[in-house]
C-alpha cells in the first residue's frame, strides 16, 4: 500500500520574471484524427466556477510545470498529492519565493511514491486514496492513463498536458485546436491519450503548449541560446530565419491549467497555450543577443549532426492560434 509523506526542502531564493495572462477559449475534440481545418471560434472568456476544495492528484510535478502549478492549487485551498518515483526532491523553493511562503507550501504537499508504469500498484494505491481531480503532467501514452481511470470511477475531471507538436504540418497558419493532427508525430502518444480520454466518457481537458520557458526549465529552449552567446559562439538559425514561432512562460501555463479546473466550459476541450506574440527565429536570437549585448548570428548551413538535430527540433512546431497568454516580453525585445 502506498504512503502519503509530507516533504520539506530548503532551497535558496532567486528573482522571478513577470508574466501576464489573458482570456482563452477552445474547441471540443470529437474525432480520433482531426482531418479538416475548421473555422476558429471567436475569442471568449472562460470564467472559473466555484469548485470548493478538491483532493487533487498530480502525476509528476517536481521538475518544471507542476512545480508552479502545485503552488497555485495549494493557494486555492486544494489538497495536492504528487505521484512520482521519488528520485527528485518533492518540493523545491521557487525563484523569488520567500522562505516563509516556501515552508508553508511544502508543509501542505503530500507525496505518493511509485512508478506509473506499474499499473497494478497504480490501481491499488489510487483506489485506496481516492481523488477528485487528476492533473497528468508527465503522461505520454494512453496505456498509462487507463489504470488511473479504472482506480478512480468517481473522478470529476482529468486534466492532461498534451503538446502542440501533434498538429500536421500545414501552409495554413496559425493552427487552431480543430486543425488536422499527425498520427505519426513524435507526440502521437499524447494524441492517442486525448482520444482515449474522450472514448472513456470522462470529463477531460487537454492543454497543448508550444515552447515553454522560465525558471527550472530542464529542456534547452531559451537556455541553449544564452549558453551559446556566453561562450562567444554563433547561434545557428534554421533556414532563412524568418519563420515564426511562439513561446510561453511557465507561470502563464500554470495559470491556464488552474483556470480549467472545475470549469464547465473546459469540459472535453482542447486548448492551445502559448504566448500571444509571434517571433521569428532570427528575432529570438537577436533578442537573446540584445540582452547579453552580443550579436552572434549564423546561417545554419554548416553545422554538425548535433546542431542539425537541434534545428529540426526548433522547426517542429508551427505557430498557433491561441486565446490565453499575453506574453509581451519577447515582443518588446524584438522591437
Amino acid at each position: 500500500m502506498a504512503r502519503l509523506v509530507v516533504q520539506h526542502q530548503n532551497q535558496p531564493s532567486f528573482s522571478l520574471l513577470p508574466s501576464s495572462l489573458s482570456d482563452f477559449n477552445g474547441i471540443r475534440l470529437t474525432n480520433h484524427i482531426q482531418c479538416r481545418r475548421k473555422v476558429c471560434p471567436p475569442k471568449g472568456a472562460l470564467h472559473v466556477t466555484a469548485s470548493g476544495e478538491k483532493k487533487i492528484l498530480m502525476m509528476g510535478g517536481t521538475r518544471f510545470i507542476g512545480v508552479f502549478l502545485a503552488r497555485l492549487l495549494v493557494k486555492e485551498g486544494h489538497q495536492v498529492t504528487l505521484f512520482t518515483r521519488g528520485k527528485a526532491a518533492i518540493t523545491q523553493q521557487l525563484p523569488g519565493e520567500s522562505d516563509e511562503d516556501y515552508a508553508e507550501f511544502s508543509s501542505k504537499v503530500l507525496h505518493l511514491k511509485g512508478d506509473r508504469k506499474d499499473f497494478e500498484f497504480v490501481k491499488i494505491s489510487l483506489a485506496a486514496e481516492g481523488f477528485d481531480v487528476v492533473y497528468d503532467i508527465n503522461g505520454r501514452e494512453a496505456v498509462e492513463v487507463e489504470p488511473i481511470l479504472d482506480a478512480l470511477p468517481n473522478l470529476q475531471q482529468y486534466i492532461y498536458c498534451s503538446s502542440a507538436g501533434v498538429y500536421k504540418k500545414s501552409d495554413l497558419l496559425p493552427h487552431c485546436e480543430t486543425d488536422a493532427v499527425d498520427p505519426k508525430s513524435r507526440h502521437k502518444g499524447k494524441l492517442e491519450t486525448e482520444s482515449f480520454l474522450d472514448s472513456r466518457g470522462v470529463n477531460w481537458t487537454s492543454i497543448r503548449p508550444v515552447y515553454i520557458y522560465g525558471p527550472l526549465n530542464y529542456n534547452p529552449v531559451e537556455e541553449w541560446f544564452f549558453h551559446r552567446l556566453k561562450a562567444g559562439r554563433p547561434i545557428p538559425i534554421p533556414n532563412s530565419g524568418i519563420q515564426i514561432t511562439q513561446l510561453g512562460h511557465v507561470k502563464d501555463l500554470a495559470k491556464a491549467f488552474l483556470l480549467v479546473l472545475s470549469n464547465e466550459k473546459a469540459s472535453k476541450q482542447v486548448f492551445n497555450i502559448s504566448g500571444e506574440k509571434y517571433v521569428t527565429f532570427d528575432g529570438l536570437a537577436r533578442a537573446c543577443a540584445k540582452v547579453t549585448l552580443k550579436i552572434c548570428l549564423q546561417n545554419g548551413k554548416k553545422r554538425n549532426r548535433k546542431l542539425k538535430n537541434f534545428m529540426k527540433w526548433l522547426e517542429f512546431y508551427d505557430y498557433l492560434h491561441v486565446f490565453v497568454l499575453c506574453l509581451c516580453l519577447i515582443g518588446c525585445w524584438v522591437s
